[in-house]
């Protein structure tokens, strides 16, 4: 669903509507059944991608039920999984018979890239919460990718890298895998040595896009949802408690230009890097994780997207540093119009996205009893455009009623010396009936800057959704927020301020399993305003209706007329070229959008949106193609092609964004990625190399180029014209982790 609603919260209007409810009957009927006891194994698995040891021989197959592309059809391709355990790992196989094995994908090589391969996944939900999960998947090749799940398969993070290791081997007769994953890095909930947790295993035969699972999950459901997963028993288990060390040595330098007045002419101002610093991981208890970080540096992590703001609000960008994404979901705290009481990337980087030297810092996650918890705090050092600064966060949250309701309180703070912020809030999710769930939540902030003594309610959040979650049949959603102009989470993200939102949606999936060709269809509506508080006019609004529609093939796409409504209180540019004078706008446009399949080895997705725009026309083009020539390389791009046109201005602006990426592999070992992007409103060109040696899990080399280019260079005629490159640098870093 593209209309998605973020989870918000309003507290106790539910109280007497959950009275009553039984956990094992609402688990019942989101189909995990009863819990299942997996077997134990007591001689050895040799993991080498053959699945051949006589301890598999002692299991049966898990029960397979095909989810795509006719739920509960015949697969066309043979499979069998097994899952067992032993005193550390919890082990799975998997026998991929395949009547076409020239056909099986495997299209690249690069770590944590699933790109339209062949797969085998599995799920599990080691707090059994319903909501988390760690999602570990494998390639033909052995390739190896893993994501957090959170928010019951809504949110997922990439960034995420776990410990654990997998073999596999292609034959004339198809692919075959084994996976070993460690409790350490499971991190699950034991009592008197028994751990319940969720499992979901798939396969997916990518050329056909058929995909099997356990258990039998009804299409209305995604799949990953860990609420869909099979309770399974681990008996006379406890999770292992190892002390992880990293410590890592850069080197490197990097150069900017610098204008020497006197002389008349550029020059260039060189830094040396020289640095060591130390990342201590330690599991407290079997579910209670504490991250230490020492002068903490992230070289390798890849630069961000480029965007192009169309509008006068801020933009997004997501969290893509290690450290903050272990169960980065008990963070989530969302408080309507695409604003988080907690963002983790004010942390360590400037409002440009600078890094900002962190000198050291904790992060504790992890449950403790009933309680989810999450506490961050971190120091980072002092700079030319920023002071040093302290940072908080405290999140608690627990369930309640049932196993798919929660309650939970979130505190965060940040302090310069001179100036301090704290906000603080109480969220919830709340289990009605069926597939219907209330979110609710009320966020305030407060902060020594804070003047005229602005009231409670102007420094205050909230919002409100009620929600059917289904992908079949019925959906909907209704949601309202308030956000006062005072609000300002000085560790939180917002896009724009003092306003209140209301929205609806509504989408009916329709599944045509009779027909050749048509997966599903859902046709949808939405009708959504912002309004600001001082005046009570509507700022936004937008409404919508679409037919989307999915292939058995693996395509899918969707045409969509839209009306939006703008007041515009302050001029504002587009571009630096074209701008939006102040006044009232109503226009309309026509989005079209086509994905192909991803398990073509060259396939793109097509988004077109042609129509008035504010005084003037828009034509928005967008090209993703990908390419993979071979399991060693992948050529990947992305074009956004925005045309202004504003006739009675004699306005117009041609605004492009174009980005280009290589991901080379030679082996599961040695891996290179670059990315080039280029940005018209900035006129830059910017170029990020990694290249990466992995010697084994924890333990890399990492060599990181990054240079920025002015494409226009038109300067003060009175001054010398500047350097090309406004940015260089160049850093090696080794780490390596030591276990205890």
């Amino acid at each position: 669903m593209r209309e998605r609603a973020p989870p918000g919260i309003a507290a106790g209007i539910i109280a007497c509507t959950l009275c009553g409810l039984d956990a094992h009957a609402i688990a019942a009927q989101n189909g995990r059944g009863a819990a299942m006891d997996l077997i134990r194994v007591a001689t050895p698995i040799v993991l080498d991608g053959r699945p051949d040891d006589a301890a598999w021989q002692g299991i049966q197959p898990l029960p397979l039920t095909m989810y795509f592309p006719t739920f509960r059809g015949q697969p066309a391709q043979r499979t069998e999984i097994r899952v067992a355990y032993d005193d550390e790992y919890f082990y799975a196989a998997g026998w991929f018979w395949d009547d076409d094995p020239s056909g099986i994908r495997i299209n690249s090589l690069y770590r944590d890239r699933w790109n339209g391969d062949d797969a085998f996944a599995i799920y599990i939900d080691a707090f059994n919460d319903n909501q988390t999960a760690k999602w570990f998947g494998l390639t033909p090749a052995g390739m190896r990718f893993d994501l957090l799940v959170s928010a019951d398969g809504a949110v997922l993070n990439d960034s995420w890298d776990g410990f654990w290791d997998a073999r596999t081997t292609v034959t004339a007769d198809g692919w075959f895998a084994e996976v070993r994953i460690p409790f350490s890095t499971l991190g699950f909930q034991s009592i008197d040595g028994q751990a319940v947790m969720g499992l979901t295993v798939t396969r997916l035969v990518s050329r056909t896009s058929e995909r099997v699972t356990f258990p039998d999950i009804d299409p209305r459901f995604e799949f990953r949802q860990p609420s869909q997963a099979r309770d399974v028993v681990l008996r006379d288990v406890r999770s292992s408690k190892p002390v992880y060390v990293t410590p890592y040595v850069l080197g490197g330098s990097d150069r900017r230009p610098l204008l020497d007045t006197a002389a008349g002419r550029w020059g260039a101002r060189h830094h040396a890097q020289r640095e060591i610093g130390l990342d201590m991981r330690y599991a407290l208890s079997a579910n209670l994780t504490l991250d230490l970080t020492l002068n903490t540096d992230f070289a390798q992590v890849e630069a961000d997207d480029q965007q192009i703001n169309l509008d006068r609000f801020s933009l997004f960008f997501p969290e893509k540093r290690r450290f903050f994404q272990e169960r980065s979901g008990i963070f989530d705290f969302p408080t309507g119009g695409n604003g988080q009481l907690f963002h983790s990337r004010r942390i360590g980087l400037d409002d440009a996205s600078q890094p900002v030297p962190v000198q050291g810092g904790a992060r504790l996650v992890g449950r403790a009893g009933e309680w989810d918890l999450g506490l961050i705090a971190m120091r980072t050092a002092d700079t030319e455009v920023t002071p040093d600064e302290s940072f908080g966060v405290v999140r608690l949250r627990r369930r309640v009623i049932d196993s798919f309701s929660t309650v939970g309180v979130m505190l965060t703070g940040r302090n310069d010396g001179d100036h301090h912020n704290v906000a603080g809030g109480i969220d919830g999710q709340f289990h009605l009936f069926g597939d219907d769930y209330l979110n609710a939540g009320w966020a305030a902030s407060q902060s020594n800057l804070d003047r005229d003594g602005p009231s409670l309610t102007d420094r205050s959040a909230m919002q409100v959704q009620w929600q059917r979650r289904s992908s079949r049949g019925l959906w909907y959603t209704v949601r309202a927020n308030r956000t006062g102009g005072g609000y300002d989470p000085g560790v939180g993200f917002l896009q724009r301020r003092d306003f209140s939102f209301l929205s609806t949606a509504v989408q009916y999936f329709i599944f045509t399993d009779a027909n050749p060709t048509w997966r599903r269809v859902f046709p949808g509506m939405f009708a959504g305003g912002t309004y600001r508080n001082g005046d009570g006019v509507l700022e936004s609004g937008r409404i919508a209706a679409w037919l989307q529609a999915e292939t058995k093939g693996g395509s899918m796409g969707w045409i969509e007329p839209q009306l939006f409504r703008e007041d515009v209180v302050q001029p504002f540019m587009i571009g630096n070229t074209v701008g939006i004078p102040a006044g009232g706008y109503t226009f309309a446009n026509i989005w079209l959008y086509w994905q192909m399949p991803t398990g073509k080895r060259l396939r793109t997705t097509t988004d077109l949106q042609i129509g008035t725009f504010f005084d003037g026309w828009r034509t928005q083009l967008t090209l993703a193609p990908t390419w993979n020539l071979s399991r060693h390389l992948e050529v990947g791009g992305e074009y956004v092609g925005n045309f202004l046109r504003f006739g009675d201005r004699d306005q117009s602006a041609d605004i492009h964004l174009a980005r280009l990426r290589l991901r080379t592999a030679l082996d599961a070992k040695a891996s290179g990625n670059a990315f080039v992007q280029y940005n018209s409103t900035t006129d830059r060109l910017e170029l990020n190399l990694r290249l990466r040696y992995n010697f084994a899990e924890g333990t890399d080399l990492w060599v990181v180029y990054n240079e920025g280019m002015a494409t226009e260079r038109a300067a003060d005629p009175l001054l010398p014209e500047p350097p090309l490159s406004f940015a260089r640098a160049f850093v090696v870093k080794f780490s390596r982790t030591f276990a205890f």
